[in-house]
């Protein structure tokens, strides 16, 4: 019960303090002040961060299922500690002695804000996993709880940086001792985490050999019965990575969430601040209001998943079993939310009229968004097993990264066509074709759910 504690505690730490990279932002004004950088350099060091954390995600998930979230939580405190320590070192030298653009320094940040990029994948799986590996029986709790512990990371520290590190008259932040004050914290808290964050084995020896013999032979023919291996006496899910790459239905969810979270993350990284059009203000409520309901939809639909869709899992002696009554299949949440992302894109072509209409695609984008990777590890989880769970996770994640590069070209070609020669594009035209787009895409994908309802009936 102590060491339980203890790994809860973990969790809620390492999650606080592992959104350093997503306050840029507020780091921003004071990079233009004291280095004068420029704006590119600023989108570089920025986009450097957020690409940061997905190259290496099915690397890391690998590391987690063999070795533990205990490694991740400790490359973790070491890539934070480097980069922020090493990103307050640059400010401190530089704002000294450059009164002008140096492209070495924006170079240079944007090395060490790969590596911050790095630090949060790595930290990401590390809590993420240990909840979720530890607290199986209530798997999409763990993770809706985390990933919302995660998601309020930039608010919490926003706070501190305003708290104790801006001055209170000017209201200017001190990049230099917050970026130290983040290397220091996020490698001790991150280094705790290396202590405590476990997951119990997935393996189990029976009691006595006289009921191995029969648990093993009774395990045979069940196996013999669905047409598998008599000699697979562990979970028949767990296959390579490339057996997983050669599943169809694999590619059936990629594909899911590429037409999904494309689609969201395309809303949320730029699109609101066209689609209000009238200042920081307004863009900011969009993004607060899409943060707060996707935080409240991960909050939901974790218990409502675990209750109505508890988690399959296998077991020696019982073959697949769950721990409470199973009343319907997971898909029917993923189906849900390419439903409501299509109702949101279609308010967009046919319902809005004034720019105070928009807040609707914020509601429906940030509870899509939380859903979609609420239950995305329990159907994971029932389809691939658990042993495997981070690496088959870590692969899957590279979807949003595809569908957001993919919709922001959309989005950019569909802008430029209908923009005068010279200038910016205004007016309802220049989005409402993406959005005729987006929601074609939002209806393909609610029928991959149809089919990914059909062929895993009964499994998730």
């Amino acid at each position: 019960m102590f060491h339980t504690i203890l790994q809860c505690t973990a969790i809620v730490c390492t999650s606080l303090f592992a959104g350093g990279i997503f306050v840029f932002p507020l780091l921003a004004p004071a990079l233009i002040e004291h280095l004068k950088l420029t704006q590119p350099q600023l989108s570089s060091i920025a986009l450097a961060g957020m690409a940061g954390q997905y190259p290496f995600s099915s690397i890391v998930g690998k590391l987690i299922d063999r070795y533990g979230p205990r490694v991740c939580s400790f490359l973790a405190a070491i890539m934070f500690s480097a980069a922020f320590g090493l990103s307050a070192l640059e400010v401190s030298l530089s704002s000294e002695r450059s009164s002008r653009p140096n492209a070495a320094v924006a170079e240079r940040l944007t090395v060490y804000f790969a590596m911050a990029g790095l630090g949060t994948v790595l930290s990401y799986f590390s809590f993420v996993f240990s909840a979720t590996k530890t607290f199986t029986s209530y798997l999409t709790i763990a993770s809706g709880i985390t990933m919302s512990m995660f998601g309020l990371s930039p608010l919490f520290l926003s706070y501190v940086a305003g708290r104790f590190f801006s001055d209170t008259s000017t209201g200017s932040l001190d990049v230099t001792r917050f970026l130290l004050f983040l290397a220091i914290s996020t490698g001790i808290v991150h280094l705790a985490g290396a202590l405590v964050l476990t997951v119990p084995s997935t393996t189990t020896s029976p009691s006595s050999s006289t009921l191995e013999t029969d648990s093993i032979s009774n395990e045979r023919s069940r196996l013999l019965d669905r047409g598998q291996s008599p000699h697979c006496t562990s979970d028949p899910r767990d296959s390579s990575a490339l057996e997983l790459l050669r599943d169809s239905n694999f590619w059936l969810l990629a594909l899911y969430m590429v037409m999904i979270l494309g689609v969201v993350r395309l809303f949320s990284s730029g699109m609101a601040r066209t689609l209000v059009s009238k200042g920081e203000q307004a863009a900011s409520l969009q993004v607060r209001i899409l943060s707060i309901s996707n935080t409240l939809s991960r909050l939901l639909v974790g218990p409502l998943a675990d209750f109505v869709s508890p988690v399959f899992s296998y077991r020696l002696l019982e073959g697949f079993a769950t721990t409470r009554k199973h009343r319907i299949s997971r898909v029917v949440f993923l189906s849900g939310a390419a439903s409501l992302l299509a109702a949101s894109c279609a308010w967009m072509v046919f319902g809005v009229r004034t720019r105070h209409d928009v807040w609707l695609l914020s509601v429906g984008t940030g509870i899509t968004y939380g859903a979609v990777f609420t239950v995305l590890p329990g159907v994971t989880c029932s389809i691939w097993g658990i042993r495997n769970l981070a690496r088959n996770f870590g692969i899957i994640t590279y979807s949003p990264f595809v569908g957001t590069t993919f919709y922001s070209y959309v989005y950019a070609l569909i802008v430029a066509r209908h923009s005068p020669k010279g200038m910016a594009c205004q007016g309802r035209i220049c989005w409402e074709s993406t959005f005729y787009f987006c929601l074609g895409t939002s209806f393909a994908a609610l029928a991959i759910t149809a089919i990914l309802w059909r062929k895993w009936s009964g499994r998730t």
